[in-house]
């Protein structure tokens, strides 16, 4: 089994990078880090993406364990509108964020047939229904198995869905991963099994397997623009979003007003 080194092992000269909060952000399109992924497909070690919202960089600079826990992501996107008004002001001359469900979207649905999908996360009903989504936007695509099993606080699968995954894993040799445990179980799920891979992308997406099935809304185009998909979810989803919210908008701003006085911070 594969045992990732430095991150910095699967960056290319091209690359280009900015900070937010002290997180390294790759700045791209969603058509460049589409070809970027099937590049890193092909690379004989596992490669881990996180699809980075304001809420990942604030608990990464406010909570090292945290930040521990996703040291193992290889290319940290920003997929929310605030982090790339952040970017650009220091130059990025960035268009639009990279958001998980619309690269999912784009990813599958331009996806040749020999690029192997594996589906991690979500209910059964909600894999069946993004299956049968990505059928219809890609009548090749390439989805070779998929599970739907409860995760444990630690990345563990619930049961005997640990040891059947990984076997999968293994036999199968997805080139694609798509992981939507949601944060942080899905962070800790890569930390957890990265190292136990031969080789195969890795993409944190959450929120992209409910969006892209169907099975939850996601935000109107203008609030999406307009950086409100947090407020949008937040309505959809009170009880559990709205503390969370609260919480890390608030430190995201404040942060960055400390960034602002006293200079940007490095991890």
């Amino acid at each position: 089994m594969h045992t990732s080194g430095s991150p910095d092992s699967n960056l290319r000269a091209q690359d280009r990078f900015a900070r937010v909060l002290g997180t390294r952000l790759c700045l791209t399109t969603y058509g460049d880090f589409s070809d970027r992924c099937h590049a890193l497909a092909r690379e004989p070690r596992p490669v881990a993406v996180e699809f980075t919202n304001t809420q990942i960089v604030t608990l990464r600079r406010h909570d090292p364990a945290y930040r521990q826990l996703t040291a193992a992501y290889d290319l940290f996107v920003p997929d929310a509108t605030p982090l790339i008004w952040c970017l650009n002001r220091r130059g990025a001359g960035l268009k639009d964020r990279v958001y998980g469900p619309t690269f999912m979207r784009h990813c599958l649905t331009h996806s040749p047939a020999d690029t192997r999908h594996y589906l991690l996360g979500g209910s059964r009903e909600c894999g069946e229904r993004l299956r049968a989504a990505a059928r219809a936007w890609n009548p090749r695509v390439n989805i070779i198995g998929s599970a739907h099993d409860r995760c444990l606080a630690d990345g563990q699968l619930e049961g005997e869905a640990e040891a059947r995954v990984m076997r999968e894993l293994h036999e199968l040799s997805p080139d694609f991963i798509w992981v939507g445990l949601g944060t942080p179980k899905q962070d800790a799920w890569v930390q957890r099994h990265k190292p136990r891979l031969d080789r195969g992308v890795i993409l944190s997406v959450g929120f992209a397997f409910d969006v892209n099935a169907g099975t939850k809304p996601d935000a109107p185009g203008w609030m999406q623009r307009a950086g409100l998909t947090w407020l949008f979810r937040m309505g959809s989803e009170p009880r559990r979003l709205f503390g969370r919210y609260l919480k890390y908008n608030t430190l995201f701003l404040l942060y960055l007003a400390w960034d602002g006085a006293r200079g940007p911070v490095e991890f």
